[in-house]
């Protein structure tokens, strides 16, 4: 079993200084190419700041250098050494976790969940930070932290992702990942200056009728329909799994039926029946797929409908909106 949640308070809220954020997004948009679709890489860093109360405050951030596989490029001795760095210049350096870009939102896979299980199991206050770049770049920005939850800490450690050891747990795909609220903090000098900037040069033109979530809709729904494929095809191996057991199962039995038919017709005969044999390993059961792929891929279509549903809301409610508008101007 894994231990138990020691911290005193379980952590309700993210704080994140505006630098942190900036930082990310620069990072994102220098190595990740994140501004044409389909081309970005995936870019990750780490997270630094404290824990108070039940609030984790993210002050400061470092990236991880892009590297590749043949370089001999130690991701540890790397972090132990910008924290000793940072903690010289007497800047916050206690680790609280880590931060990782996706597209479209598709970040739920095995990688991720590798990561975050280390990360939690020896720093049990960490968290994830996702940001979408190129949703930013279509609506408003697209950042999230997530932890994952008691149940899937202790799934994982055991490694029981059978639909046994799921229905022991309670885990599903509902449960798996918990979002943590965010709310960005700025100096208030920094509040100063954006207030003064949006006096100097306010929000022109129509931007807030604008159907420019029409692409992000588009992009989610294929998504969406890409991943319900992928789950049927994993679907297809737990029931192809299950018709393997059921023929296994059935000549079993009709073995020992025989077996005992033939043992019957010899003890008439007044012959010495046959010994018993192990029928465990004469048929041996297929082996059982695990369900954590399953329950990865419905959590990620349940963010892909979540979006569809807030973008579908907006798009109805500017629609409704200017179809108002452009009635009263023609009445007018």
């Amino acid at each position: 079993m894994a231990t138990a949640n020691t911290l005193d308070t379980p952590v309700a809220k993210v704080q994140i200084d505006g630098l942190v954020v900036l930082k990310i997004i620069k990072h994102c948009e220098e190595e990740g190419g994140s501004t044409s679709i389909g081309s970005g890489e995936l870019v990750q860093g780490v997270l630094l700041g404290l824990v108070q109360d039940d609030t984790l405050e993210i002050t400061n951030c470092f990236p991880f250098p892009k590297h590749t596989d043949e370089e001999d490029f130690d991701d540890v001795q790397y972090q132990m050494e910008m924290m000793r760095n940072l903690r010289h210049v007497n800047i916050d350096h206690l680790h609280v976790g880590w931060y990782q870009s996706t597209q479209y939102g598709q970040f739920l896979n095995k990688a991720l969940l590798d990561s975050q299980f280390n990360y939690q199991h020896s720093i049990e206050e960490s968290v994830v930070l996702i940001y979408d770049p190129l949703k930013t770049s279509k609506s408003t920005l697209s950042i999230k932290a997530y932890r994952l939850t008691q149940q899937a800490m202790e799934a994982y450690k055991d490694y029981e992702f059978t639909p046994e050891g799921l229905r022991k747990s309670g885990l599903s795909y509902e449960n798996m990942f918990e979002e943590i609220p965010i709310v960005i903090r700025n100096s208030y000098l920094v509040n100063a200056l954006v207030c003064e900037i949006e006096e100097l040069s306010p929000p022109t033109g129509d931007n807030s009728l604008s159907l420019s979530t029409g692409n992000m809709l588009e992009k989610n729904l294929e998504l969406l329909m890409d991943y319900v494929d992928d789950l049927s095809q994993e679907t297809n191996k737990y029931i192809n799994y299950q018709r393997n057991v059921g023929k296994v199962q059935m000549a079993k039995q009709q073995y020992i039926y025989k077996r005992q038919q033939e043992n019957t017709a010899r003890t008439q005969r007044g012959e010495e029946p046959l010994p018993d044999e192990d029928t465990s390993k004469m048929f041996k059961m297929p082996t059982m797929p695990l369900r954590l792929d399953s329950l990865l891929l419905a959590g990620q279509m349940k963010n892909f409908c979540t979006e569809i549903n807030r973008f579908a809301s907006q798009s109805f409610g500017k629609l409704f909106m200017a179809d108002a508008l452009k009635v009263k101007e023609e009445d007018s």
